[in-house]
């Protein structure tokens, strides 16, 4: 499979969007939307935190993507008594060397799908902090650097409370974008039981890009054009979420810095080699919404952290 060789065509490089939501959309029935966010945080150089009930595909989802394309993938099922050093390796004493060998772990990889991240402990959930935010993991006093392309995939189930550790802030900040694939309509999951009747359509699914191509629209994500305007947007709804009624603590720089580079990747999913404000308000609630803390009585109350930045959003005028 030849690689794109010409930076300058928009088309190009929408058409790698194309080929991966297609292979993906033959497994996922009904979950465009949930495609197009994923794909936007992927080639933004986000990591997505996948959050919904039992059942309903966030693990296939993960799969999916990384048989789609040409690359490793690696996944870790997170359970109580899982340690750091089975996500990130570890150093064991050879015997005919006569010295410690590291043994690396399934944090060097491409894809990395972290299942039910939120039944580890808080050590364990900690040892990926580095690895998301810096592409990088200190182990034995040397850092040692990931793949050029690095994506983790997490999962939670949001209603249990026996046996799981919550995120802490830290850790939910690193994500790039937080969203549910929820319930598809009837007729999908009739389209879904004949899809399974006699195997599974993952099985059948193989790759469509290669690694080279990723990489190359990953750089060409940085060239999209953002005007100044559409980034003082950006920063005015990150900063409203700050003083917003109910919050005791709003997004940070990093929310601003990542719905930009989501921004820019969903221009290039629909052709565009610019921005525009529906791009910023389309991601404004998956990139942020995540980030808030509530205080305890907007909680009861109801009020919510999507509820939230929806609120701050159409309060602030878009850019014409």
């Amino acid at each position: 499979m030849n690689s794109i060789q010409n930076d300058s065509n928009v088309h190009e490089y929408q058409a790698v969007f194309k080929k991966i939501a297609d292979n993906i959309e033959k497994v996922m029935r009904g979950q465009a939307g949930a495609v197009r966010l994923l794909l936007s945080a992927f080639a933004g150089s986000g990591h997505v935190l996948l959050e919904d009930y039992p059942g309903t595909g966030k693990t296939t989802l993960a799969k999916v993507l990384a048989k789609s394309i040409d690359s490793d993938f690696k996944r870790i099922q997170f359970t109580p008594d899982l340690l750091p050093s089975d996500i990130l390796g570890v150093s064991v004493f050879d015997q005919t060397a006569r010295s410690f060998r590291f043994h690396r772990g399934p944090v060097f990889t491409n894809i990395l799908l972290a299942d039910e991240i939120n039944r580890a402990s808080p050590r364990t959930q900690s040892a990926l902090l580095e690895a998301m935010a810096e592409s990088q993991v200190s182990i034995d006093g040397k850092l040692r650097a990931l793949e050029d392309l690095f994506f983790v995939v997490a999962t939670q189930n949001p209603v249990e409370s026996s046996g799981v550790y919550p995120l802490p802030e830290a850790q939910m900040d690193r994500f790039a974008v937080r969203f549910a694939l929820g319930y598809v309509t009837p007729e999908q999951e009739v389209d879904i039981l004949s899809d399974q009747r006699e195997f599974h359509p993952l099985d059948q699914i193989s790759s469509c890009v290669t690694k080279a191509d990723i990489l190359q629209l990953k750089k060409r994500i940085g060239k999209v054009r953002i005007s100044d305007e559409l980034k003082r947007y950006i920063v005015d709804i990150v900063a409203g979420t700050r003083t917003a009624p109910g919050v005791r603590l709003g997004a940070s720089p990093r929310a601003s810095l990542a719905m930009m580079k989501t921004a820019q990747a969903l221009a290039l999913f629909d052709g565009l080699n610019f921005v525009t404000p529906d791009h910023v308000r389309e991601i404004a609630v998956p990139v942020t919404a995540h980030r808030l803390v509530m205080e305890p009585q907007a909680r009861f109350a109801g009020n919510t952290a999507e509820n939230t930045v929806r609120e701050v959003v159409d309060s602030i005028r878009a850019p014409s």
